[in-house]
């Protein structure tokens, strides 16, 4: 019995239990803690160099700053890797979306130090041997301990790098990107030699400490759960494919058997990063997000076909073996801080919200789901959604037809209330009831119409999924509309 079938036969699970906000975890210390790290780095810079005495000599301020671009340049590559390292409290507290933007942001920022470091270090060169500045660039780039190592982890960040600007991503394939971006590592690795062989500030005991402890950490934390913890669970949990189900023209659901998945404390609206053994290309991970609510031994995802991976996912059979890296994600119910919920979804977004809908804690008249789609055709769950809408009390307003504008989470057309027999409370007059049923709504301002479609949306966390310019339209309506910063919760369907 698949989970569609149970979910319109009526079997729910019971809702868990409202979330606890405002908790302490191990992971809110970490921001400090970096922070602190980069203040280390400039204090073993001042010790060492002298701070500003080295500055006001000309024959040592390049190299000075250089070598603090470098110590500062190595610091943040590891932040970053330590980022995304999958941390499990980690990524449960900040949530993966945050985690990426804030590893991009540190990432380009180590990159132009980086750049910073190499260039003034080829300057001093020059400027210590003015008449023989190809010698003294070889024997900077090439020939010095361990620096041929240096120079080719450098052109592997800057190849990384130029592969992550936005508009060559847009270029490649999913699955060409990350694989290129796994190059980065080994740059890390390449550079990392040089800076205690020829480095100033790795010549004190305490200060090779203090770098060996920091290496060690990002690679220990990466090798336990980027490898150890999801090879473990793999072989544990022995994922299989059980169906595959065509939802809608390019889009199936593949539903999954497995053991004992209830440990992995899985929760509706999160996603993992998913290997199929079925053939070459299995190597490839790629994140597809959960379209069903987790149950002890089954797991569905819903995938669209937009590249290899996912064209490859209509073509496996009942059997096939899957290797799994997660749960990661924070789009879930756990972060619920107000009394009611609004589900927003365009697309194939519609997958998170799917499973949030059939197991969130809440009564019926709490939530409402504005789902937008392109043709009646790419509606994926239609049927589902009018059974949880009917099952669960979910008030459900499809938004149908080309979008409006770039700059709109709005469809071409008027939205609608789908039609159910359940009453829902009217929020002008708690004390009296309106009958659901077609009413269009369609005016100009995105925020006065979802002000209109949603009028206590100041008393609800808006959970939202979708692309990113989307998402970008949707965050800034319910911030006009009323609602709270906090309250707006955003898994962004892009890599």
């Amino acid at each position: 019995m698949t989970l569609s079938t149970e979910l319109a036969r009526g079997h729910r699970r019971p809702p868990p239990a409202p979330p606890r906000s405002g908790r302490f975890t191990l992971a809110d210390p970490l921001g400090a803690l970096a922070i602190l790290s980069v203040v280390a780095v400039v204090a073993l810079w001042v010790m060492n160099q002298g701070g500003s005495l080295s500055l006001t000599a000309s024959d040592r301020a390049t190299g000075s700053l250089g070598l603090l671009a470098g110590l500062l340049a190595s610091d943040l590559m590891i932040l970053q890797v330590v980022l995304l390292a999958r941390i499990p409290w980690v990524e449960r507290s900040w949530g993966h979306d945050l985690l990426t933007r804030r590893h991009r942001l540190i990432g380009f920022a180590s990159f132009w130090l980086m750049i910073v470091h190499v260039t003034l270090f080829a300057v001093e060169r020059s400027n210590r041997e003015p008449t023989a500045i190809p010698d003294a660039l070889l024997r900077l780039f090439i020939t010095d301990s361990w620096m041929l190592f240096a120079t080719v982890g450098t052109a592997l960040l800057i190849m990384v790098v130029v592969t992550s600007i936005r508009a060559a991503r847009r270029r490649l394939r999913y699955e060409s990107w990350h694989l290129l971006h796994l190059y980065s590592y080994a740059g890390i690795a390449a550079t990392f030699p040089h800076t205690f062989t020829d480095g100033a500030d790795f010549h004190e005991t305490w200060t090779r400490v203090y770098w060996w402890c920091l290496y060690g950490f990002a690679f220990a934390a990466t090798l336990l759960y980027r490898v150890a913890l999801p090879a473990w669970r793999s072989l544990y949990h022995r994922l299989r494919v059980e169906s595959v189900v065509t939802e809608a023209p390019g889009t199936v659901s593949i539903t999954l058997k497995g053991h004992r998945l209830d440990r992995m404390r899985t929760a509706s609206g999160q996603f993992f990063v998913w290997r199929f053994l079925d053939g070459p290309g299995w190597s490839r991970g790629n994140p597809y997000t959960l379209s069903a609510a987790p149950t002890p031994d089954r797991l569905r995802i819903t995938i669209k076909s937009a590249g290899d991976g996912s064209e490859r996912a209509a073509r496996l059979t009942p059997g096939t073996r899957a290797l799994i890296e997660g749960p990661y994600g924070t789009l879930t119910a756990r972060h619920r801080t107000r009394p009611g919920m609004l589900f927003m979804a365009a697309g194939i977004g519609i997958t998170p919200m799917r499973a949030l809908l059939e197991d969130a804690p809440c009564t019926p008249g709490e939530a409402t789901l504005i789902y937008r789609y392109g043709e009646d055709e790419h509606a994926v769950f239609a049927d589902e959604l009018r059974a949880i809408a009917t099952d669960r009390g979910v008030e459900l307003i499809l938004l149908p037809g080309p979008r409006r504008a770039d700059t709109s989470w709005q469809a071409a057309g008027p939205a609608h209330r789908a039609d159910t027999s359940w009453p829902v409370a009217d929020p002008a007059h708690p004390d009296k009831t309106r009958r659901q049923g077609a009413r269009p709504t369609h005016l100009d301002d995105d925020a006065q119409v979802l002000k209109n479609l949603v009028p206590d949306i100041a008393d609800r966390d808006v959970y939202v999924c979708g692309p990113p310019t989307w998402i970008t339209a949707v965050r800034k309506a319910a911030r006009g509309a009323g609602a709270h910063r906090d309250s707006v919760h955003t898994e962004e369907f892009a890599w």
